[in-house]
C-alpha cells in the first residue's frame, strides 16, 4: 500500500458518502495535505455522525469495505487495503475524556474544496491540540501543528479563534517555530 493507494481510497470513499448524501469532512493527515502540510498516511481519517456511519456501514459494508473488527466505528477499504478511521461528532479528541474541545458535527462545519470536503484548518488545529494535550500517545498531533505552522506560515493571531483551553499551547508552539527559524529543518 502506497500513497497513491490511500488517495485513491479517500476518492472511493467520498464518492460514496457523497452519493448518499451524508455529511462528512476528511480529517487526519488527509486534512493536513490539503492545507500546505504534506504528511504520508496509510489510512483515511473521516468525520462523521453516529447516524452517518450507520448509514455508510448500510451502503458499503460487504461491498469493498468490512469493519475492522465486529461493531469497529472503523473500516477496511478491500480493494486499497486501506483503513478508514472514523470520528464521531459529540466525541472527544485524545484521551476520550470530556474536554471544551469535542468533534463538531461535519455537516456544520465542513468546508467544500473541490469535489470533496474538510474540517476547516482552525478546527483541524483545535482538535489536534485538544488531542495531543490530553493523551501522551497522541503527541504526534502536536507535532502536526508544529508542522503546519511551520510549513504554511500561519500567523499567531489564527490562535485567537481557537477555544481557551488551547490557545495558550497554540501560541507556545508559534513562539517555538519563530524562534528556530529554519535553522531545524
Amino acid at each position: 500500500m502506497g500513497d497513491a493507494d490511500v488517495q485513491r481510497a479517500l476518492v472511493k470513499i467520498v464518492a460514496e458518502l457523497e452519493a448518499a448524501q451524508i455529511p462528512y469532512a476528511i480529517a487526519g493527515a488527509m486534512a493536513l495535505n490539503r492545507y500546505g502540510y504534506r504528511r504520508v498516511t496509510t489510512d483515511v481519517d473521516l468525520l462523521l455522525t453516529k447516524a452517518g456511519l450507520e448509514t455508510l456501514k448500510e451502503r458499503i459494508l460487504g461491498r469493498g469495505y468490512l469493519e475492522k473488527f465486529p461493531g469497529s466505528k472503523g473500516m477496511r477499504d478491500t480493494e486499497h487495503n486501506v483503513g478508514i478511521d472514523i470520528l464521531i461528532a459529540g466525541d472527544f479528541p485524545g484521551d476520550g475524556k470530556p474536554k471544551p474541545v469535542s468533534f463538531p458535527d461535519p455537516a456544520a462545519v465542513a468546508v467544500a474544496d473541490g469535489s470533496a470536503r474538510y474540517l476547516p484548518l482552525p478546527k483541524l488545529i483545535e482538535l489536534k491540540l485538544a488531542s495531543g494535550l490530553s493523551a501522551a500517545h497522541r503527541v504526534k498531533d502536536i507535532a502536526d501543528v508544529v508542522e503546519l505552522i511551520r510549513a504554511v506560515k500561519l500567523p499567531r493571531e489564527l490562535g485567537a479563534g481557537l477555544d481557551a483551553s488551547v490557545r495558550g499551547k497554540y501560541d507556545e508552539l508559534w513562539l517555538a517555530v519563530q524562534a528556530a527559524g529554519d535553522e531545524d529543518y
